[in-house]
């Protein structure tokens, strides 16, 4: 069931809903992340990010590909924030079905230019292209570091960017941060601009860095153009919180098969509430 991308949101966007895109960082999390997908009958996306590439190893994405391959449910792997062309070719090498080129902090018409040279690439290939069109708030070191602010998505802009370049996905920014949502802010999406940049551009949408916003604002997201949703800050948390309880209850504990099981099923809970708000449980089937 390995795919790409392409495949698994073209069939979110006809039937509105979202599959949501699980960053992860080591092998547990991605054996979980599978398992609880293959529970909930819900397409997968599995994001890496390129510093987790290297922290996790070129032979560790084989191991997930394989994995794939004999999965119940469609998964795509995903380069995650690619900045350059070159770690676009790297991902390629590596086997990853999709990647993204994040160029959303140069001026537009070198986001258009690299991102073409990317989808140009990538397509001749058999791989997926997510590009990013707008800036989402970083709060952490990942993605767009510095970004501190959102500069929301225009309409107009995304559909000649869309036009230009011949992208599978857009990442839009309409009210969201990587990481932790500020403190000082209300976290507060603008459904309104999503609902204009849909109705002039028909390719699935993406919504990165989901943390802190209220679900049922992501849930009408979801419903009425967003068809993949990046989670990382969310399942980590959530894992290492899991990890320091069990690590604290009996500081001899020292077997990872001791000590991770648990951090799964935390990870599983939040994962599994994900894909149900996402509307992607039962999924799996359409395809």
């Amino acid at each position: 069931m390995l795919t790409t991308t392409k495949v698994i949101l073209d069939v979110a966007n006809e039937h509105s809903f979202a599959v949501p895109a699980f960053n992860i960082s080591d092998w547990a999390m991605f054996q979980g992340i599978v398992e609880i997908s293959e529970e909930k009958d819900a397409p997968l996306i599995v994001g890496i990010h390129p510093d987790e590439v290297k922290h996790i190893g070129r032979e560790m994405i084989t191991g997930m590909i394989e994995r794939s391959h004999r999965s119940s449910v469609p998964i795509a792997i995903h380069w995650d924030h690619g900045a350059t062309y070159e770690q676009v070719l790297e991902a390629i090498q590596y086997g990853f079905t999709s990647v993204m080129i994040d160029a959303s902090l140069k001026p537009f018409e070198e986001n258009v230019a690299l991102s073409k040279k990317v989808t140009d690439s990538a397509h001749a290939l058999g791989l997926s292209v997510e590009a990013e069109l707008g800036t989402i708030g970083a709060n952490d070191s990942y993605a767009e570091a510095g970004a501190a602010t959102i500069i929301y998505t225009d309409p107009d802009d995304a559909v000649t960017f869309v036009e230009q370049t011949g992208v599978d996905c857009l990442a839009v920014a309409i009210g969201t941060y990587h990481g932790f949502y500020p403190a000082h802010l209300k976290p507060e999406l603008k459904l309104d601009l999503l609902k204009e940049i849909k109705s002039q551009v028909r390719i699935p949408l993406v919504l990165h860095g989901g943390s802190g916003n209220p679900d049922d604002e992501i849930a009408e997201a979801a419903r009425i153009g967003i068809n993949k949703i990046n989670i990382s800050t969310d399942i980590k948390v959530a894992y290492h919180d899991k990890m320091r309880e069990v690590l604290g209850n009996d500081p001899k504990t020292r077997e990872p098969n001791a000590i991770q099981p648990a951090c799964i099923d935390a990870m599983k809970i939040v994962a599994a509430q994900k894909i149900d708000l996402f509307g992607a449980t039962g999924k799996g089937s359409l395809y």
